[in-house]
């Protein structure tokens, strides 16, 4: 048995400007709080067939979780395989709202193996994971409020009668 666990948010920013940083694959530990490195197995480091060693840190548990890309649609879907200790699926969808907001989707289906509980470590560590990636997503919803701050004509006037 596995279990599914689906977060998602609204991020201000558009479409291509999401997909630009959430493509980035290596990029992704710099919002995954669980994500600590990210190392390449594959020549290729996006795109479909890439894979990846990940040191997943989840309070007193530290494991690699070894994913290869199964889907890879331009501005619009990544989707991975687990095939490490934890098997499954995951999956990132973004939906354009409008010109300046995207929805982020991100469900996985995962299989704990007997040593991380089985079917109880799935039941309950569900709703730790599900709190962790949503504090990922949020991570991810400040990359780009920081990036709006820059862009702003009042920063822009301070930055220049400062001098910087």
């Amino acid at each position: 048995m596995s279990k599914t666990i689906k977060v998602s948010t609204i991020i201000n920013a558009p479409l291509k400007t999401v997909w630009n940083e959430v493509s980035r694959l290596e990029n992704h530990t710099n919002w995954m709080n669980d994500a600590e490195k990210i190392d390449f197995l594959s020549d290729n480091s996006s795109g479909i067939s890439a894979k990846m060693k990940v040191l997943t840190v989840v309070g007193p548990i530290k494991l690699y979780d070894y994913m290869t890309v199964t889907e890879w649609v331009e501005e619009k879907t990544i989707a991975v395989d687990h095939v490490g200790i934890v098997t499954g699926k995951g999956k990132f969808i973004l939906e354009e709202i409008d010109n300046n907001n995207t929805k982020f989707n991100w469900e996985e289906t995962l299989k704990f193996p007997i040593y991380l509980g089985g079917f109880i470590g799935e039941f309950f560590g569900a709703p730790v994971l599900k709190l962790i990636w949503r504090k990922n997503l949020k991570n991810l919803k400040e990359i780009f409020l920081f990036l709006l701050i820059l862009q702003s004509p009042i920063l822009n006037i301070f930055l220049v009668r400062d001098g910087i």
